[in-house]
């Protein structure tokens, strides 16, 4: 079992007898999450894995409070928030952009990448470093401006 499927399962303990429902519901869809996506794929999910999967439940609540907030549901929107700040604690620490920035730039050197047909390569390469520790969306980004530069 994983070191963060552990340490999620000895919060979801402390949340029960602490009494905190909204943190205990939160940490129960990730425990869920992960049970959903170990009977689906039918394996037990590694420490990647998991950090994967919480990395898209992040995306999601993201995605919900930019939609919450345009139909005006401040009540969700901070509910939305919430939980998303519960599942980045789980997360690696993010990197700053300077580390990103080096990250990036030494895979492109190392990939020989030169424009953006290369991209592929480069997000192969990149992904694994910085999954959990970075909006890959913004990743993506700097990474096709370099390249069209």
């Amino acid at each position: 079992m994983s070191e963060t499927r552990q340490r999620l399962l000895e919060d979801i303990k402390t949340a029960m007898k602490a009494g905190d429902k909204p943190r205990l519901a939160t940490m129960r869809l990730m425990s869920a999450a992960i049970k959903q996506k170990e009977v689906d794929d039918r394996v037990e999910l590694d420490e990647p894995a998991v950090i994967a999967l919480f990395d898209k439940l992040l995306k999601q609540r993201r995605e919900s409070i930019t939609q919450y907030a345009k139909a005006g549901r401040d009540d969700l929107v901070a509910q939305e928030e919430a939980e998303a700040q519960l599942i980045q604690t789980y997360l690696p620490e993010a990197l700053s952009d300077e580390e990103i920035d080096d990250i990036i730039s030494a895979v492109i050197n190392e990939t020989g990448a030169s424009s953006v047909k290369d991209m592929g390569k480069v997000m192969g390469q990149i992904k694994p470093k910085l999954q959990g520790r970075a909006d890959m969306s913004i990743v993506s980004k700097t990474i096709r401006s370099r390249l069209n530069a």
